[in-house]
């Protein structure tokens, strides 16, 4: 008799234990899921930050030009609607692409204004464009910061045999922010010594005077 419930004993000391193990082992790989995919929501947090300020800088910039260059108007209108195409994106890709449509709007934007000398002294818009190149530095670094935190996230929940447990869990690849090749192919726009000095190809803006780190 005492063999016999030894004998059951034993498969259900074997059958706890592995349940023990396998608790454990789901519960730690969940928490490093979270803690990552956690890191990722506050990285873009700050991309969205910027964005934000960027499109509220907008405005006042399409405002200043109107007042010097009201009968541009195609170009005004295209930066008109990437800040709105950019304030009604939501995903990653989403932003990403009307953040390049923007870029590129307003590189159009800049061309239109070297025609227009006294623009270019104006104090109110020679300030919007420094506060405009401190806001795209920053935009810069925030997405390099949130594309490497999804890179370790996704690799977290690829490798195995995390894998095998991410799906389960409802941990999913995100998305990165990046732009197209296409965004590389926008002109440098160069206003002198002592006016900003932006460029647009490589995700950076590089100014004179004025820099906001």
């Amino acid at each position: 008799m005492n063999i016999k419930g030894k004998g059951c004993v034993i498969p259900i000391v074997i059958v706890v234990a592995v349940v023990i193990i396998l608790v454990v082992m789901f519960s730690g790989k969940y928490n490093t899921y979270v803690t990552a995919s956690e890191t990722v929501n506050q990285q873009w947090s700050k991309v969205d930050v910027q964005l934000q300020r960027r499109y509220d800088l907008i405005p006042n910039l399409v405002n200043t030009v109107k007042g010097y260059a009201a009968h541009e108007k195609e170009v005004i209108k295209s930066v008109t609607d990437a800040r709105a195409a950019l304030g009604g994106a939501r995903t990653p890709n989403e932003l990403a692409a009307a953040d390049q449509q923007l870029s590129s709007a307003l590189s159009r934007l800049l061309v239109v204004v070297e025609n227009y000398p006294t623009l270019k002294a104006d104090a109110q818009f020679t300030q919007l464009m420094d506060e405009l190149a401190g806001t795209e530095n920053r935009i810069a670094v925030a997405r390099n910061d949130y594309n490497n935190a999804v890179a370790d996230y996704n690799k977290l929940i690829q490798r195995f045999p995390g894998n095998l447990l991410a799906g389960m869990m409802g941990f999913h690849k995100k998305d990165y922010f990046e732009t197209t090749a296409d965004s590389k192919k926008n002109p440098e726009v160069n206003f002198g010594t002592d006016v900003t000095s932006l460029r647009w190809d490589d995700g950076t803006v590089h100014h004179a005077t004025g820099a906001m780190a």
